[in-house]
């Protein structure tokens, strides 16, 4: 095909049936270079096509034509014309070419960030995330561009429907750790600290050969976020962290160790005086509204500390035990740990008195048997998929050849013990 009328001419001729589909798939990767040769005048010819009908075809012209830069003016009418592409593609023609599907998405991410409008990128990559999605236990490369635009435009909320996901299959290493890092994020800004701190430790302790950013900056805010969800952190890592990680995370990260350090005295002016010491480190690391909430939380944990020792104490004695200005700034954070299920009392109005109580549940409701219920089939889900995973790496030709260079020929292992019971 020598022209881009021919193109056109094809992709509407053999949008119909699998067969055709591939014909046209292998005449497009032919005129790939000639679509991108003549990118500046591809754009009349998109108004010929439908996108749900000739979604390969739509999918090579608009890469195309998308590929050379774009002034600022004309951004506006890209993303809306890559935004309903990605609304009405068929999701099975964009898996015959996802590396140009990726690119598209890419560029729409890239330029609704330079309009400063992320709000307008979340819902078209949502739905290219799906669309991309073989299961839902892959991670693609567009997680992390996607929980970056629901980052940048503060919608945490919409970022939480994909961080439910048990995510088993892993394409790019890179993609992993962006994932978790942003998808941590996202959990700190809805307060979900728990979420948080399994995502942060994912990337803490995920394999890797050289020390990177992302796990840098995914540790300093794995420390704090144990102090505020934990009371207390440990700087001795799991025994699966890689090697590079346990020599090299802590090097980066002194003034969060210091601040975990402080934290574990109990007494709100250690912190606060390390905080003012690091404040310039932590602000220019964007995790000073972090390192608050570590303080925050401390007055909480003196709080619950209380609930240990004490039936009824006043407000006053409150404030006057965990270092608060005042008998109603104690009201105020013991009324807040009520509201979040972080303690159990009541107050009485009338001479300041705090009333600890015990845990109400009775783990009988039928909303508790169905939550109950619901983690044992996720659990029993997980087990059968890591069996399966055990027994595709045991019989890998690669994993056997390096198994087998790592040990001698024969371990005493290998042969049969006689059993007790025929012992003379």
């Amino acid at each position: 095909m020598d022209s881009v009328e021919a193109v056109v001419t094809q992709i509407q001729g053999l949008s119909g049936g699998s067969g055709d589909i591939s014909l046209l798939h292998s005449l497009l990767k032919q005129a790939d270079d000639l679509l991108h040769n003549e990118s500046t005048r591809l754009a009349p010819f998109l108004e010929q096509l439908d996108p749900s009908i000739h979604t390969l075809g739509y999918l090579y012209l608009l890469e195309a034509c998308t590929s050379t830069p774009i002034p600022k003016e004309q951004a506006n009418q890209l993303v809306l014309s890559i935004a309903n592409f990605i609304n009405n593609c068929s999701a099975e023609q964009i898996h015959l070419a996802p590396d140009k599907f990726v690119s598209l998405c890419k560029r729409l991410k890239d330029q609704v960030i330079l309009l400063e409008a992320p709000m307008r990128g979340v819902a078209p990559m949502l739905t290219a995330v799906r669309k991309l999605q073989s299961a839902s236990e892959l991670l693609t490369v567009l997680h992390p561009d996607f929980l970056l635009l629901c980052l940048l435009a503060k919608c945490y909320k919409t970022g939480l429907c994909i961080l439910e996901d048990d995510i088993f299959e892993v394409d790019q290493p890179r993609d992993f750790f962006l994932y978790c890092y942003y998808g941590g994020m996202i959990c700190i800004g809805q307060k979900r600290f728990r979420k948080a701190l399994e995502l942060l430790h994912n990337v803490v302790t995920a394999p890797m050969s050289t020390i990177n950013a992302i796990a840098v900056e995914a540790y300093k805010k794995y420390i704090l976020v144990s102090l505020i969800h934990n009371g207390q952190f440990s700087t001795t890592f799991p025994k699966y962290t890689s090697s590079v990680a346990q020599r090299n995370l802590k090097n980066f990260s002194q003034p969060y160790l210091d601040l975990a350090n402080s934290y574990s005295s109990g007494k709100i002016s250690e912190p606060e005086k390390c905080i003012q010491t690091n404040r310039e480190k932590f602000e220019a690391d964007k995790n000073l509204g972090l390192v608050k909430q570590v303080v925050s939380s401390m007055y909480k944990r003196n709080i619950q500390r209380l609930t240990q020792t004490y039936l009824t104490l006043s407000l006053q004695d409150i404030a006057n035990t965990v270092q608060l200005n005042s008998p109603k700034e104690a009201e105020m954070h013991v009324l807040q740990m009520i509201q979040d299920g972080e303690i159990f009392a009541t107050i009485n109005q009338k001479d300041g008195m705090v009333r600890f109580q015990e845990d109400p549940e009775q783990y009988k409701t039928c909303e508790m048997i169905e939550h109950i219920d619901s983690s044992i089939q996720r659990i029993m889900t997980l087990s059968k998929k890591l069996t399966t995973m055990d027994e595709l790496i045991s019989c890998d030709p690669l994993y056997l050849a390096k198994a087998g260079r790592e040990r001698q020929r024969f371990d005493f292992d290998d042969y049969d013990t006689v059993p007790q019971k025929f012992n003379i």
